[in-house]
């Protein structure tokens, strides 16, 4: 299983990214898929999940601001961030559960800075 992670960047507060996470196979596959971050000196955390059923969950951090969604056709899971503050500042990994086993995708840096 490979996840390709994209679309980090940086942007002024207030502005908006999508990242994606394109898996190797059927995303169907998996239990659930989310996306993590971590700022440097923090532990990497939580952003948003989604399972199989399409039920979601977001850290309190960015709820009403991020969207977590699937495209089962393109094997490929996106975030859409919109009002990004500064402190969402980090690199963002996808991650995907089958089972007992975890998968991680390359991070992909988002930087939010005027």
């Amino acid at each position: 299983v490979q996840l390709q992670a994209s679309g980090g960047g940086w942007v002024q507060p207030g502005g908006s990214l999508r990242l994606s996470c394109a898996a190797s196979g059927s995303i169907f596959s998996f239990n659930a898929m989310g996306w993590f971050r971590q700022a440097p000196g923090n532990q990497r955390e939580l952003v948003a999940g989604i399972t199989r059923g399409g039920s979601t969950n977001y850290a309190d951090s960015v709820k009403g601001r991020f969207t977590i969604s699937r495209d089962n056709a393109k094997n490929t899971v996106y975030l859409q961030m919109n009002s990004l503050k500064p402190e969402d500042t980090a690199v963002y990994y996808c991650n995907a559960v089958m089972g007992l086993k975890n998968y991680w995708g390359q991070g992909t840096l988002v930087t939010v800075s005027s």
